[in-house]
């Protein structure tokens, strides 16, 4: 064998905590360390993905939340199916962003936090986990407001819901036990289901579904509302937490390079699962409120819970009551456990579901804290909880582009991915991704900050501006395919043996000139846009 084609021998383990090596013990089934081979009947396969299976469903499915339940709710009685389309444009920026981050834990095992303050230095890491805090915080919130609303429908009060389930968040997370915890989540996956069955209770039918499906546009026109509207759906499906969360769960299960197929398929069935029970919502309430006096008026989850009562019958309010109670819980053990995990790597702490409480104290009681926090707001008498929920979405929309474009740059970063680094293919298509969901979320941010500013002409400034960006990017990535080729002709081609080394060995990044201008331009949107956000949470708070 030459040279050129030896394999590289396996590297020193970059991974920080000796529970994260070890057999995969998965909610439907494990596997040993030594697996089996590269070879295997579809049968064996099938039980291999079901045992991989979590990280991905879990991530996807999780961000149908409570904001995301209504948000789909609000869609299709506002705009009936108008807006399915959007869905469908969601499931490939889901896989492709959620991608990236399980390849990153699969080939580091390293957290998200974790890479970002050693690849971009302290003041990163802190503005990332420090906003990552704040926007999981507020999202937690947002949960419990889930819980209280979906809950109140059955005639419970917030004084005895909002405790109890709490409380049951914290026994699901502190067993010791990664596959106890991933069962409690396929339990609420499963529930979720009931999004299918509630669609049918509102006598669909087929031809309004596949013109929302498969013709772009908007009931009513393209109104700067509605145009605000599509871009609060992109900013409720794609969250920042969503990347600490599937990478931190995928070195937290064990999952290494060996796996990547199967948590690939994995991430693909929760980005089809989770777009499809969004369009489930839409239709169920494109439906039930048709030609009725709750078209277009949507007021709250209760509100359409109660509205699905009226208009279809006892059984769909319940359904949608308990969907949206699942979707609270789901989404707030996914939440705070991102925001668990980029603690326990900011802070060199033991962040592990396999650890038991006594073991890993300060993973347990971050996760604590943040519960009891979240779950107290609620209970405020007079809390001003639509504002937090307003300032949910557009401070998703502020971080998003710090969020995607870290990824991005330690996706391209040979020292932490080496031959699993983006192809020139993959960067062209998660460049052109990134930057649609960068350009929505300056178009949220700004129109949010400034209601009067003319949609449209700055629309249009902001897309000529961001093709602009494009182009320059393409122009630098025009080397690109020859280091791909020689990146594979020093690796051998076997992938399967690369890990990235211990950290402190990694050289140093080197920036190119368009990365130090990008990185100016974006902590000057961002420090802008803090600034613009903070301005328009004061006004709404002193208008009340």
């Amino acid at each position: 064998m030459s040279e050129e084609q030896r394999p590289v021998a396996p590297r020193p383990s970059a991974v920080l905590d000796p529970v994260h090596e070890g057999e995969i013990r998965g909610a439907l089934g494990g596997i040993p360390m030594a697996g089996p081979g590269r070879h295997q009947a579809w049968s064996r396969r099938l039980l291999t993905l079901a045992a991989i299976m979590g990280p991905g469903l879990i991530v996807m499915v999780g961000d149908n939340d409570a904001g995301g339940v209504a948000t789909y709710a609000q869609a299709g009685q506002d705009y009936g199916t108008s807006l399915l389309w959007v869905m469908v444009l969601l499931i490939p920026t889901l896989i492709v962003a959620q991608e990236m981050v399980a390849r990153l834990g699969a080939v580091t095992g390293v957290g998200h936090a974790r890479l970002i303050k050693e690849r971009f230095g302290r003041f990163w890491a802190a503005f990332s986990v420090g906003d990552l805090f704040l926007l999981n915080f507020l999202t937690l919130v947002t949960e419990f407001i889930g819980v209280d609303l979906g809950l109140r429908y059955f005639g419970v009060t917030p004084l005895v819901s909002v405790p109890i389930v709490a409380v049951g968040l914290l026994a699901t997370v502190a067993t010791g036990s990664f596959q106890r915890w991933e069962r409690f989540m396929f339990v609420f996956i499963t529930t979720s289901l009931l999004m299918f069955p509630l669609a049918l209770l509102s006598h669909p039918t087929l031809g309004p579904i596949a013109v929302g499906l498969t013709h772009p546009g908007v009931k009513g026109g393209f109104t700067p509302p509605a145009v605000l509207f599509v871009i609060a759906i992109v900013g409720t499906t794609v969250a920042p937490w969503q990347l600490f969360f599937q990478q931190s769960n995928v070195i937290d299960k064990r999952i290494t390079t060996r796996w990547l197929g199967y948590e690939f398929a994995d991430t693909v069935i929760g980005a089809v699962l989770t777009t499809a029970g969004a369009a489930a919502l839409m239709v169920a309430a494109a439906f039930a409120f048709s030609h009725s006096n709750f078209a277009g008026h949507f007021g709250s989850g209760l509100s359409v819970a109660h509205g699905l009562a009226t208009r279809v019958g006892p059984v769909a309010g319940a359904v949608f009551a308990v969907v949206l109670v699942n979707a609270s819980i789901l989404g707030a053990s996914a939440v705070t456990l991102s925001t668990s995990y980029a603690l326990g790597d900011v802070f060199g702490l033991r962040h592990s579901l396999h650890r038991s409480v006594r073991d890993a104290k300060g993973f347990y009681a971050s996760f604590a804290v943040l519960i009891a926090l979240a779950a107290g707001v609620v209970l405020i008498p007079r809390a001003p909880l639509g504002l937090m929920t307003t300032a949910v979405q557009v401070l998703a929309g502020v971080l998003l582009p710090s969020a995607i474009v870290f990824l991005l740059l330690l996706c391209n970063d040979a020292e932490v991915l080496g031959p699993w680094v983006n192809s020139a293919r993959q960067n062209a298509l998660a460049t052109l991704i990134v930057s649609v969901l960068v350009l929505l979320s300056l178009i949220l941010t700004v129109t949010t900050a400034f209601p009067r500013v003319p949609l449209g002409p700055f629309t249009a400034a902001v897309v000529a501006l961001g093709s602009l960006g494009l182009a320059w990017m393409g122009l630098s990535q025009r080397g690109r395919r020859h280091q791909d080729v020689e990146r594979e002709r020093t690796v051998g081609g076997d992938r399967q043996a690369w890990r990235m080394a211990p950290l402190p060995t990694l050289k140093p990044p080197v920036w190119s000139t368009e990365q130090r201008v990008g990185m100016i331009a974006l902590r000057a949107y961002l420090v802008v846009a803090v600034v613009l956000l903070a301005v328009k949470v004061g006004q709404l708070a002193v208008a009340r």
